[in-house]
């Protein structure tokens, strides 16, 4: 059951795919139609999980759950990964990847791997007030209060010399 994410309770569960590059505003409209529809049919043991979303500056899709009603399974877990994949191969990007670091360059949101993101820790390119998406966050509530964090307040603190 598709619901507007700003209602759904601060304790809802969140999953962040951040995409390699910025979606254009088309691609933007077309994959929010698509996760409208996949939400508004996602479902464990056949009832329905109430979940909505946010694509967030055309990079990342943002689903959260409602876990009082109904918990995802490891079938609705999986039916997930298995749409998000489905976008990937669609738009050509990657989704899924967790080895990737996004962060604030000044006014451009830079995506690159963790190796080379470790290497610009090493160079000082990145400080610890540089601004990164901690998409490690597990609750709306720390999705709002802890996912865009400067390094040093994220596990990227652990590369920073």
């Amino acid at each position: 059951m598709l619901v507007d994410f700003n209602t759904l309770p601060n304790t809802s569960r969140i999953w962040i795919y951040q995409c390699n590059r910025k979606l254009s505003d088309d691609e933007v409209q077309r994959a929010s139609e698509q996760t409208e529809a996949f939400l508004k049919e996602w479902t464990a043991h056949g009832t329905d999980l109430e979940a909505g979303f946010e694509l967030k500056y055309n990079r990342f899709i943002v689903i959260g759950l409602n876990q009082s009603n109904a918990s995802a399974s490891g079938c609705s877990i999986d039916a997930s990964v298995r749409f998000i994949q489905q976008l990937e191969k669609q738009f050509e990007v990657d989704l899924l990847d967790k080895m990737n670091v996004t962060f604030y360059n000044g006014d451009y949101i830079a995506h690159k791997s963790l190796v080379d993101f470790k290497k610009m820790a090493k160079a000082r390119s990145v400080s610890p007030n540089t601004v990164v998406f901690n998409n490690l966050v597990n609750t709306k509530e720390e999705y709002l209060e802890n996912w865009e964090v400067p390094a040093k307040d994220s596990w990227h603190s652990r590369f920073l010399a």
